[in-house]
């Protein structure tokens, strides 16, 4: 898509939002408020945060109004891939040195996250009956990707494109996305093209380490072990949100995506540690692998 470019940095990536005409100081300016009201919400990273607050206290924590969609759907996903994907998972990655102050310093072992019944919702409070730190990763990007969308449609960009660090939202296209090769950043698994839609990639490749014991550590875990997938290299979903599109891209690597199919409305690439990808036939992409 062409048109006019506003690029900056939130939430720890890099953000480009394509419109149809140059934002506004007043729509650049509630852009930067959404996202910065939505940090100060859900990232773990922040001691003012009120998830912050949650873990220190337990609760109840009132997260907000985009916590039921979000929690409904990652509580969703934990009970569909049993405990493997769960929004209490932070615990397990700051165990693994994965915290606020990026340390990458791992413990030994690994921890496993709390159970997912542990976290109670009730609207957009949030209690938990023992001590845990929530993250939202698997969706929240996504989610925000969303509402700055409707945010920029609710000021009249009707044809507009918001990526978050590979997260996107279209309104409008077609729109052609290189699906990055996990093995090699400079070249391209395939190209899918997405009108109306949302498309959402997950990878380990970006954010890897190695613990003191010699362990090779990355962030997408098994909450049910809190240890690293080694078995998915990469995957990608298209779906009508970027919200569902980045939960679903996180679930990809840790159940089948036919036990996901018959819940959601979405297209799949899944590619193994060995090189092999599949793809949903409905997939629009060309595929090179």
């Amino acid at each position: 898509m062409t048109g006019a470019v506003t690029a900056f940095d939130a939430i720890g990536t890099r953000w480009r939002i394509t419109t149809g005409r140059v934002l506004t100081a007043d729509e650049r300016a509630a852009v930067d408020d959404l996202v910065e009201e939505y940090d100060r919400t859900f990232s773990r990273f922040r001691a003012d945060s009120a998830v912050a607050r949650l873990a220190a206290t337990g609760g109840p924590v009132d997260l907000g109004r985009s916590a039921p969609a979000l929690l409904g759907l990652l509580q969703r996903l934990a009970a569909l891939t049993r405990g493997a994907m769960t929004p209490l998972i932070g615990g397990s990655l700051e165990h693994l040195g994965y915290d606020a102050g990026y340390r990458l310093a791992a413990a030994p072992g690994y921890r496993a996250a709390p159970p997912i019944e542990s976290l109670h919702v009730d609207g957009s409070t949030a209690t938990l009956t023992a001590p845990a730190v929530l993250d939202v990763g698997a969706a929240g990007k996504g989610q925000l990707v969303d509402l700055v969308l409707a945010l920029l449609q609710g000021a009249g960009h009707t044809t507009c494109t918001v990526d978050a660090g590979g997260d996107l939202r279209i309104a409008g296209g077609p729109v052609r996305v290189a699906l990055e090769h996990p093995f090699d950043p400079d070249a391209a698994i395939g190209v899918v093209t997405v009108a109306d839609a949302a498309v959402a990639g997950s990878a380990p490749n970006r954010r890897r380490w190695t613990s003191p014991d010699g362990r090779r550590l990355h962030h997408v875990l098994d909450g049910r072990t809190g240890e690293p997938v080694d078995t998915v290299a990469a995957t990608w979903a298209v779906a009508g949100t970027a919200m569902l599109a980045d939960a679903l891209a996180t679930a990809l690597f840790l159940v089948p995506p036919e036990e996901l199919e018959p819940e959601f409305d979405f297209t799949w690439l899944r590619m193994a540690t060995d090189g092999r990808a599949h793809w949903s036939p409905r997939l629009p992409a060309e595929v090179f692998a």
